[in-house]
């Protein structure tokens, strides 16, 4: 009773978990960070994936290009099926961003320490995100070079944009969240860029960190005000990572489609979109925490929570599925009936039970703890969920469009080789992107965390008084 009693005085002095590693100083955790940006030897595999991906990115740019010059035809989108590769790839890169404010505000707002080792890249991620969503609906207007229509600039003939169009709510909604994603992402990033400015041998790079960090010196007033302007934006990202998706999903609720027309859109695209991002972030740091040796800083506590968050939003995705099936009998409306009936045995019913399996069943297994200290199994259940997450987005889109109320005007919907191609290029473009923030950016948060490190050394103290 005495040992165990001893055990658990010393488990309530350490407290949690640390999020890093013990035995790390000041000066440590910043040299294996900065190292990874400011040495001057960069791994053949480095180059290897950004040349693969900017390849990627040429395929992106001839696709767009012949776009712009044969149009939207070359597309698969007919007469009932309007809306195709565009609309579903838009909605899917905008829902992949969600994680990233989710863990840099909310998780910030609640005083999450465990978010710190993942906010800087998961941030990059929305950014890299939101720019391949953003290239979607411009394409998919049918004459791009007009885009600036939809926004209410002052025009000669006072003609303005209607409002009333969900395209114009989400131009508003997409650059708002941009905007404010990119401050938060740089105000986070100044301290940091200080400590390369100072840390840079060459004169190119301490001129260009220089700038970027704005006279960051570390001063009581210079702290004081970045926590404010930090603490500010957090604030103003919070209510965005509802209001996005929510606005995003206002695209296809305010229809009177059936398999459209649902109110309960807005909560379950949210959902939808935490549940997507964090399974992205998965994705990225499994490998980024692999290949750089950062299994001290990005810890298993860290997979584990995110494993959690994936659980629970699989669970309110699921409820969302779950409804719509039910209101669509329950509504006694014989359009919605046959749509539900439509997605399950009609000609894309294999896309929806593969939804089904990759976004409802397969996360279940996360319920046992030795699946979510497994760190490929999650990997692999991260690719997953982002492949369920996609084949959602189709089926939503194609299925309540390809057969409409009158039989004559039925169709099918096949993505051309030029849906496939602008499809891999955004990906290549993401990637590319992130290659060179993890290039020349830190990956993680230098001053963030070495604020935990006392945490570090209060567990590791208990540990030895343990022993």
């Amino acid at each position: 009773m005495k040992a165990e009693r001893r055990d658990k005085q010393i488990r309530e002095f350490a407290g949690p978990p640390p999020v890093i590693q013990p035995g790390y100083t000041f000066e440590s955790i910043t040299d294996k960070i900065s190292s990874i940006v400011l040495t001057s030897k960069v791994s053949w595999g480095w180059y290897m994936g950004f040349g693969l991906s900017f390849m990627i990115v040429m395929l992106l740019m001839f696709a767009t290009g012949y776009l712009l010059v044969k149009g939207v035809g070359i597309w698969g989108i007919n007469i009932p099926v309007a809306w195709g590769f565009a609309i579903v790839n838009f909605v899917w890169w905008i829902g992949i961003g969600h994680a990233g404010t989710l863990i840099s505000a909310i998780l910030l707002l609640l005083r999450q320490e465990w978010r710190t080792s993942i906010n800087r890249f998961a941030e990059a991620m929305t950014l890299f995100a939101v720019a391949c969503a953003g290239l979607f609906p411009l394409l998919h207007l049918g004459r791009p070079w007009f885009f600036y229509w939809l926004l209410p600039y002052p025009n000669t003939m006072g003609i303005q944009p209607q409002f009333r169009s969900p395209l114009v709510w989400d131009v508003f909604a997409v650059l708002t969240y941009f905007t404010v994603s990119l401050l938060f992402w740089y105000v986070g990033l100044i301290p940091d860029l200080a400590t390369l400015r100072d840390r840079a041998q060459s004169r190119l790079g301490q001129v260009i960190y220089g700038v970027l960090a704005m006279g960051w010196r570390g001063s009581a007033r210079h702290w004081h005000r970045y926590e404010t302007a930090y603490l500010l934006l957090a604030g103003l990202a919070t209510p965005l990572v509802v209001s996005v998706h929510t606005v995003v999903s206002f695209d296809f609720s305010i229809s009177i489609l059936p398999g459209w027309h649902a109110t309960i859109f807005p909560p379950y695209f949210v959902a939808g979109a935490i549940y997507s991002g964090f399974a992205m972030v998965l994705t990225l740091a499994i490998p980024l925490r692999a290949v750089y040796g950062l299994e001290d800083f990005i810890t298993l506590r860290h997979l584990q929570n995110m494993a959690k968050i994936l659980l629970a939003t699989g669970l309110m995705v699921a409820y969302g599925y779950l409804m719509e099936t039910f209101m669509a009998w329950y509504s006694g409306n014989l359009y919605e009936e046959y749509l539900i009936l439509n997605r399950m045995y009609g000609p894309y019913a294999p896309l929806y039970w593969a939804l089904m399996v990759c976004n409802v069943v397969i996360p279940q297994v996360l319920w046992f703890k030795r699946v979510r200290t497994s760190v490929w199994g999650l990997f692999i259940l991260a690719l997953i969920v982002n492949t369920g997450m996609w084949l959602e987005r189709f089926v939503i889109v194609i299925t309540s469009l390809h057969r409409d109320f009158l039989p004559s005007s039925w169709d099918m919907y096949y993505p051309t080789v030029w849906d496939v191609a602008t499809f891999i290029g955004t990906i290549g473009l993401f990637l590319a992107l992130l290659f060179l923030f993890i290039r020349f950016l830190p990956m993680i948060s230098i001053f963030e965390m070495r604020t935990l490190l006392p945490q570090a050394e209060v567990r590791e103290l208990a540990d030895y008084i343990e022993d």
